[in-house]
């Protein structure tokens, strides 16, 4: 069974960082992008960031480039998101997802982790 992970969600202060952790269990992910999406209140859920397990391919929303950086840690199934320079807008459920390389869905979600900033 899939299991994806989050934490690392909290709140901080307008310009801040926080750096979100994705635990991921119960199969091997190395044909997988590895998403990050986000859902503020009263918004669609959209994506944040992605990267492919094997060879680190990292693809950025234009609202995240050069504050938000994807990175994965293989040895521990773990997929990160630094995120710095963070403003109230970056206010979210921020969730975990993994899409097999070659499909057009994301078919495995994690239970989301909160981002509150404050300004």
């Amino acid at each position: 069974q899939v299991q994806l992970v989050e934490s690392g969600g909290g709140l901080v202060q307008a310009g801040g960082s926080l750096r979100l952790s994705c635990a991921a269990s119960g199969r091997t992910f190395s044909n997988y992008f590895m998403g990050w999406f986000r859902q503020a209140p009263g918004k669609e859920r959209e994506f944040v960031a992605r990267i492919t397990w094997s060879g680190g391919s990292t693809v950025y929303a234009d609202s995240v480039k050069g504050r938000f950086t994807i990175s994965r840690e293989n040895a521990k199934n773990t997929v990160y998101l630094q995120m710095n320079s963070l403003k109230s807008e970056d206010t979210a459920v921020y969730y975990c997802a993994a899409r097999r390389i070659g499909t057009s869905e994301y078919d495995d979600w994690g239970q989301g982790t909160q981002v509150t900033v404050i300004s």
